[in-house]
């Protein structure tokens, strides 16, 4: 026999080996995953073996958590850190922080121990102050103690108002937290709503909208004042500038953060625009500024009032900036808590007028006005629907069959689950998915799914999307070979 066929016997024998190996390992695979499903099944079985199902969840692979807001996402300990880092201190009776330096060093150059107003460590270390903080700065307790409290959503929204001091100091040490707490759960990408977007409060510009026929004009007129005007381009340029600080050093190969500028909704019409024009900007400008997002309580009297004019203006930068990505709250409510008529067009408004390309809660869907047309372009579009159960339970009081994730999965409308603020609710994204799990009918292929959707949906660029998915593809093979090889032989 030639060298030549010898060679030749000897690479096609190479390649034979190869190829089985392959097959045996995809086989394996296959097996793990067949293993894997039967006994989440069990799991999920009557009675549900919750503290197990927790245990599988939080081992699981997760994508990524889409609707995370930063300062909602820190807890309440660690902005106590803070406030002793910042020089500040805390009321022991309105539990609000006080960042008078002056008068804060005045009362501790006095004799004896502060009284009114504490250190956090202090404050920490009073068991009674710091439980009553936890209750005002998140919502911990709020179902079991007997003091009185504010409804829910006020509860909820409140918490930012005590934080709210320190909630942009140390942002990379905020960020590198959050990082370690999503690689604990398994979880490489967040794409949190970060800072408040820059804006320009413009008392004429205020007028001129109230016209609906010279909207147009008064956004193109104002929008060509903005970009004329330095302290505009230097609050977009701080802007990136804090951007680039604070992530120093989260991105690496087990984990991606980015980051989305938001708007608050219930701010004068200029603040919201000059906002919304930064926002857009700001995405433009830097790669890990990837979306725009507008938020605040959607039930206030200006987030109602306004609500149509914003869209509006959503749709004017969707025409100048067509490749922003825009993540929207939107149906934030429920019966009751605003007049009827006002539960009818806030999620057609924001996929049919500002060109959503996701919406935050959704939770009204049944109460629009053509809910199922509103449905079939959000499925044709596939515009997905960030489900966030825990604040849906707590802010609004919806949960179980009320919660409408039943209806978009039977109309085919996508959706991820996400956490949403989970420093104040204290919680985290394994949580929801064990909520999911245990309140709806679910199998392992819909959460494995739901995993990879929340990669799908995300507002990256193709090649870093596919990166994150390889690396999900290999990290769930090492998932379902670990709980395979866990599970008894009796069990499989």
């Amino acid at each position: 026999m030639s060298r030549a066929r010898i060679n030749k016997t000897r690479l096609s024998a190479a390649a034979l080996t190869l190829a089985f190996a392959a097959t045996a390992h995809a086989q394996k695979a296959g097996n793990n995953e067949a293993i894997v499903k039967r006994h989440f099944a069990s799991l999920l079985a009557a009675p549900a073996q919750t503290s197990e199902l927790t245990m599988f969840l939080t081992m699981m692979p997760k994508g990524g958590d889409l609707h995370h807001h930063y300062s909602g996402a820190i807890y309440a300990e660690q902005y106590l850190e803070w406030v002793d880092r910042q020089g500040y201190c805390v009321s022991k009776t309105t539990f609000r922080i006080s960042t008078d330096k002056a008068a804060i060093d005045a009362e501790r150059a006095k004799p004896g121990p502060l009284r009114g107003c504490v250190s956090g460590a202090d404050l920490m270390a009073d068991d009674g102050a710091y439980r009553k903080l936890l209750q005002k700065w998140s919502t911990l307790d709020f179902h079991n103690h007997g003091a009185d409290q504010p409804p829910p959503d006020q509860a909820f929204f409140d918490t930012f108002g005590y934080f709210g001091p320190v909630a942009s100091t140390n942002t990379n040490d905020g960020l590198r937290t959050l990082k370690d707490r999503a690689i604990a759960e398994n979880l490489s990408y967040i794409e949190t709503i970060f800072e408040l977007a820059p804006g320009t409060p413009d008392a004429d510009f205020d007028k001129a909208v109230a016209d609906p026929a010279r909207l147009d004009a008064a956004l193109a007129a104002f929008t060509q004042k903005l970009e004329a005007s330095p302290a505009f381009a230097q609050g977009v340029a701080d802007y990136v500038a804090n951007v680039e600080k604070s992530s120093a050093g989260i991105d690496d190969e087990r984990f991606t953060m980015r980051y989305q500028p938001y708007v608050l909704r219930f701010l004068s019409p200029s603040l919201v625009y000059s906002q919304m024009l930064a926002s857009f900007k700001l995405a433009k400008a830097n790669p890990k500024i990837v979306g725009v997002n507008i938020v605040g309580q959607e039930s206030r009297d200006v987030s109602m009032r306004d609500y149509s004019l914003h869209m509006k203006m959503f749709r004017f930068l969707k025409a100048k900036y067509p490749d922003v990505k825009t993540a929207l709250h939107a149906g934030e409510l429920r019966l009751g808590i605003v007049p009827p008529e006002g539960l009818t067009f806030h999620i057609a408004e924001a996929v049919g007028v500002a060109g959503a390309d996701r919406i935050g809660h959704g939770i009204d869907i049944a109460h629009e006005k053509d809910a199922l047309g509103v449905l079939k372009t959000m499925r044709e579009r596939r515009v997905p629907v960030e489900v966030n159960l825990t604040s849906n339970e707590f802010i609004l009081g919806v949960q179980g069959g009320a919660h409408p994730v039943e209806l978009f999965r039977r109309h085919g409308v996508p959706f991820v689950l996400a956490t949403d603020d989970a420093g104040v609710t204290r919680h985290n994204l394994s949580n929801e998915y064990v909520l999911f799990a245990t309140r709806y009918r679910t199998d392992y292929a819909e959460v494995k799914k739901l995993s990879y959707d929340s990669i799908r949906y995300a507002f990256l660029g193709d090649a870093e999307k596919q990166r994150l998915l390889q690396q999900l593809d290999s990290r769930f093979a090492r998932f379902e070979a670990d709980i395979a090889a866990s599970v008894p032989k009796t069990g499989r």
